[in-house]
């Protein structure tokens, strides 16, 4: 059901979304951005001989979902059936090089928000490395005299656009911080193709920082 009817609305993403066109908060700075990626863990019924595979640190059988979403809150593609210890950069590149997944990559010049838990690459832009990007946090505010340093603005744009579009899902970052990938992005969030993206980030937190 996912490949064939969870899709974008516009599969060229040929325009600015409302919802950063017309908020002063995010445009110009993500005009490019074109929604966000995230993985959450959902319960998985099993039968008892089949749990094992599932069971994580939750404590009980899951299934790690990857899901994405637009500036609408609707899903844009959603890969289920992992098993819950299943690292999410395992599954990220699973779906988007395998074909029969449908997955609507982006276009040039064009990125999905992705959180540490991924990989760095052309088209998926992450944070800073080692910083705390929790929606709790952004909700208890933080005075913007704080923000001195371009780690705390990332810190306060992905939880901007983690608030439009992802409400009420489970977090795993905590732990994702401080996973190591895979290894099967062969090499790509170290080459120039992740370099840049850095350079995107770093443009994004210096327009934030011009703009307090």
């Amino acid at each position: 059901m996912a490949t064939d009817l969870i899709a974008p609305e516009d599969p060229f993403f040929s325009s600015i979304p409302e919802q950063i066109r017309n908020d002063s908060r995010y445009m110009p700075h993500f005009k490019d951005c074109i929604g966000a990626i995230d993985g959450t863990h959902i319960a998985a019924i099993l039968p008892p001989n089949e749990q094992i595979p599932y069971i994580g640190r939750k404590g009980i059988p899951t299934q790690n979902v990857m899901a994405v979403c637009d500036f609408n809150m609707c899903f844009t593609f959603v890969m289920a059936g992992w098993e819950g210890p299943a690292h999410d950069t395992r599954i990220f590149l699973d779906g988007i090089r395998d074909p029969k997944y449908k997955f609507p990559h982006p276009p040039n010049g064009k990125y999905y928000l992705v959180d540490s838990g991924y990989p760095q690459m052309k088209g998926y832009l992450g944070p800073y490395r080692g910083q705390r990007y929790h929606l709790p946090d952004f909700r208890r505010g933080r005075p913007v005299s704080d923000f001195m340093e371009y780690e705390d603005i990332n810190w306060a744009y992905e939880n901007n656009i983690d608030s439009e579009i992802v409400h009420g899902r489970e977090s795993d970052d905590d732990d994702d911080d401080d996973d190591d990938d895979d290894g099967d992005d062969d090499g790509e969030s170290n080459n120039l193709i992740g370099f840049e993206m850095e350079l995107t980030r770093d443009a994004i937190a210096s327009s934030l920082m011009n703009s307090l």
